[in-house]
């Protein structure tokens, strides 16, 4: 098991490149099988959750190439087996992404529990009461320890999703290119990720309409053809390289950052005393930051509180953690939607930083914080990189463990980091 030991306290200089953003590459990936063509993906990180996706597809049957310099060529012509192999299934939250594009393409599937990260109850219920509007049965086999997924002949059909789930619009979105007739998805959800999945379909003959919005038209057809695309920038990859240079009074660029998507995540930093400039498509993080958090009309402590897209992201909830903890004032941190994702906080404490856990749900920041070294364990993706940032913030050597976690979200971030001034090594 990998550990990074990293010495805090050194200001980041330099420029910077996210890789892909996972989030995309993973339903990418899997609506390859929807084709028997070839088709080909540009700017796919090279991260674990990947990995282990592309693993799950080959296990199926898709022959998966690497074509050099982050680029791969899928092609699902024939699907060999409908049976997840339950070890894969438990690496990775986004197997179950394999539901919709799987049955619609077969009329089966034998799906174990996805696994991921713990960061509080993930249901599964939006994802199978949307592909049951177009035609997929879904049964849980108790003794088996899997669901099964079947269908016959797919019809279109006016869902509304009870939350807007990401990957369960992922899942409808999917199943529906192929149905017959015309599907409306209501509620949908809008992420960056989304619409790339969209835009992605619709390269390969899809007819998906209203992208970016909260409401999709699919106007189901036959088949898909072949095709190519490139994945977009990891805007949480992003992010975390600004919070990296503020928590340690750096000054960085951060090239191909996709700004058209940072607008409501840059409101909110923002309100913690943070600014950025916006050159092309780059972003300068500049020195000297005021990190004063700004309170709300007549004084009010401020709330950070996470909402669908494009409101600000619960991935993010993190790493703006750790940067309220180095910004002067007070503010509520409100995670509605996981009742795990604060519990990282109580490591912060023990680096000194001054957070209270009022719940699961919500913590109150007080800082600025002096933050010392510490050894801490890496519990899930995100939290996991927070935990570098405190780090890179901290007096004193840390050493964080468990970095398998954070390798799952992030491609060579110790390298990256390393290449911005960090003193940040690997050991096993």
């Amino acid at each position: 098991m990998d550990k990074f030991i990293i010495q805090g306290g050194i200001p980041l200089k330099g420029q910077v490149t996210p890789s892909g953003n996972k989030n995309a590459a993973l339903p990418l990936l899997a609506a390859c099988i929807l084709t028997e063509e070839p088709v080909v993906l540009h700017n796919v990180p090279e991260i674990n959750d990947v990995k282990t996706m592309r693993d799950l597809l080959k296990s199926i049957g898709v022959k998966v190439t690497y074509l050099g310099n982050h680029s791969w060529e899928l092609h699902a012509k024939d699907i060999e087996c409908t049976n997840l192999d339950p070890e894969l299934c438990r690496k990775i939250r986004a197997s179950i992404l394999l539901a919709g594009p799987v049955t619609a393409r077969t009329g089966q599937l034998k799906l174990p529990p996805p696994g991921g990260d713990v960061i509080g109850r993930r249901r599964l219920d939006t994802h199978i009461l949307a592909l049951k509007a177009l035609g997929i049965k879904t049964i849980y086999d108790k003794e088996q320890k899997l669901f099964q997924f079947t269908a016959g002949k797919m019809k279109g059909a006016d869902i509304l999703l009870d939350e807007a789930s990401v990957t369960a619009t992922e899942n409808a979105v999917m199943a529906a290119v192929t149905a017959e007739g015309k599907t409306i998805i209501r509620n949908a959800a809008s992420e960056p990720h989304v619409q790339d999945l969209c835009l992605f379909l619709n390269s390969l003959g899809a007819k998906i309409s209203h992208i970016g919005s909260n409401t999709l038209l699919i106007d189901g057809i036959k088949k898909l053809g072949s095709g190519e695309f490139t994945v977009g920038p990891d805007y949480m990859e992003v992010i975390s390289y600004v919070g990296a240079a503020v928590v340690t009074g750096g000054e960085i660029t951060i090239r191909n950052a996709g700004p058209e998507y940072l607008f409501m995540i840059e409101q909110v930093f923002q309100r913690l005393g943070v600014e950025w400039a916006i050159q092309g498509k780059d972003i300068f993080v500049p020195a000297n930051q005021s990190q004063i958090i700004k309170p709300d009309f007549r004084g009010a402590i401020p709330e950070i509180s996470v909402m669908p897209w494009p409101a600000f992201p619960s991935d993010l909830m993190s790493v703006a953690i750790v940067v309220a903890t180095q910004s002067s004032g007070n503010i509520l941190f409100h995670d509605w939607m996981y009742e795990g994702r604060m519990y990282f906080t109580d490591k912060l404490t023990g680096m000194g930083a001054q957070i209270v856990l009022c719940d699961p749900h919500r913590c109150i920041v007080n800082g600025p914080s002096e933050l010392f070294s510490g050894n801490v364990d890496s519990p899930d993706i995100r939290a996991g990189l927070a935990l570098v940032l405190a780090a890179l913030a901290a007096n004193g050597e840390s050493v964080i463990r468990n970095v398998g976690q954070i390798d799952r979200g992030y491609e060579r971030i110790d390298e990256k980091l390393l290449s911005l001034g960090a003193n940040i090594t690997r050991e096993s």
